[in-house]
């Protein structure tokens, strides 16, 4: 039985095929209509999220299967002081899989070593999101049509953002990425993800505090919002929030074909008005969002079309 932590789960070669295969979901979703048909998903969201648990219900009735769960902490034993580790033993005896998303860092984890189902990591504080990175790998390959030669501008909350984390570690695995790393002096990337992961594995990368100075130079912009529910005091993330804005002007500096993605929720880091710009891809970015949670439910239940 395998879960999903990390995107350092999957081989390069594992995770080629569940691109492939949420690719074909795309272009074939009557394929797949039943392929679950009997199947529960169970979503344990100890933190809030539309997306993401949204997606991943979308993901399983999509294939025929269907849901159980509860989407914040308040409406679980939690809130009676149930431990993630006797609650993923309840699960296991109701559902065939499940996600998971928990304020607490290693959650997941957690929950892996005592479950008798797949479970995988929706998100666990700043650490993972490797749902999020699997759909962000399909946006880019899809759009791009490769994985390598890039040059990725990742800005805003480069700090505590799990979204943030999970792509580097997926994408130095393939050639010649390079990294420009755009965020003021208190949102950098943590030392020890530039230490253990671009350093050791010999991927150049840059810091730079203004979002123009990057932007003639890069293949795909990432942006991220500034999490206020990551910061210990109101003042900071007031200081913070509105540091980077990205609107029509800016984006004139920016290559005819480099591609604007976004994990969502935005606030207001990416102005509305760039929503029509052909380069901005965040919404699809959620509808790819839908496929690759398909494949990595049929992958992890083995569960072969």
């Amino acid at each position: 039985m395998k879960h999903l932590m990390s995107p350092l789960d999957f081989s390069v070669e594992e995770l080629d095929r569940i691109l492939d295969l949420a690719n074909d979901i795309e272009n074939h979703p009557e394929k797949y209509a039943h392929a679950c048909a009997g199947k529960k998903l169970a979503t344990l969201f100890y933190e809030p999220s539309t997306r993401t648990r949204l997606s991943f219900e979308a993901a399983m009735l999509n294939l025929g299967g269907s849901v159980l769960g509860f989407s914040s902490a308040d409406s679980s034993s939690a809130a009676k002081g149930e431990s993630v580790s006797d609650t993923i033993r309840v699960i296991s005896c109701y559902a065939d899989i499940c996600a998971m998303r928990h304020p607490k860092e290693g959650a997941p984890m957690v929950a892996a070593s005592k479950s008798s189902i797949p479970v995988i990591n929706a998100g666990d504080g700043g650490h993972q999101h490797p749902t999020q990175t699997l759909t962000d790998l399909l946006t880019i390959r899809t759009l791009k049509g490769r994985l390598n030669d890039l040059t990725i501008g990742l800005c805003g909350d480069l700090k505590f953002g799990r979204t943030v984390h999970s792509l580097i570690h997926a994408l130095v695995r393939y050639p010649n990425v390079r990294f420009i790393l755009i965020s003021p002096d208190e949102l950098r990337v943590p030392s020890y993800i530039k230490e253990n992961v671009l350093d050791k594995n010999h991927v150049p990368y840059q810091e730079v505090e203004r979002l123009e100075d990057a932007l003639p130079d890069l293949d795909l912009l990432y942006m991220t919002r500034v999490q206020k529910e990551r910061f210990f005091n109101e003042e900071d993330y007031v200081r913070m929030k509105d540091f980077y804005i990205l609107d029509k002007k800016k984006l004139e500096l920016a290559p005819a074909d480099m591609l604007v993605l976004h994990p969502l929720p935005r606030v207001n880091e990416i102005s509305v008005e760039v929503d029509e710009d052909p380069r901005a891809v965040y919404f699809k970015q959620a509808q790819f969002g839908v496929y690759v949670r398909m494949a990595l439910i049929l992958t992890l239940l083995g569960i072969e079309i």
